[in-house]
């Protein structure tokens, strides 16, 4: 017998569903890291995959913990608040960098400025 006995059926299925969705989302981005051809491409897919896999799971972790310690779990925010902030910001760096070195070296795969 082990501690995850005590979660009721209704919120094992939620744990459930959140933690294949939250996965699932990070498969989805780590194969488009893959499969996408320029670099412009494959920096777009992890981002959206680890933004939103990683919060259904930390979604599944807080309600797992609120249940089995009879208190609500809240500080698990705060790693969700830290990737929401840092990987938009790190898709427009990795972009903006790759960019500027391919206008520098006058790239061909490079795209279109805007007007």
């Amino acid at each position: 017998m082990s501690h995850l006995d005590a979660i009721p059926v209704w919120a094992a299925l939620l744990i459930a569903l959140l933690l294949v969705a939250g996965s699932g989302l990070v498969l989805i981005g780590s194969i488009g890291l893959v499969r996408l051809g320029s670099f412009y491409e494959r920096i777009h897919a992890p981002t959206l995959g680890t933004s939103w896999g990683a919060g259904g799971i930390v979604l599944a972790s807080m309600l797992t913990f609120s249940i089995l310690g009879d208190r609500p779990v809240l500080h698990e925010l705060i790693i969700a608040l830290f990737i929401t902030i840092t990987m938009p910001v790190t898709l427009m760096l990795l972009g903006r960098a790759a960019l500027y070195r391919d206008r520098a070296e006058k790239a061909t795969d490079e795209p279109p400025k805007r007007v």
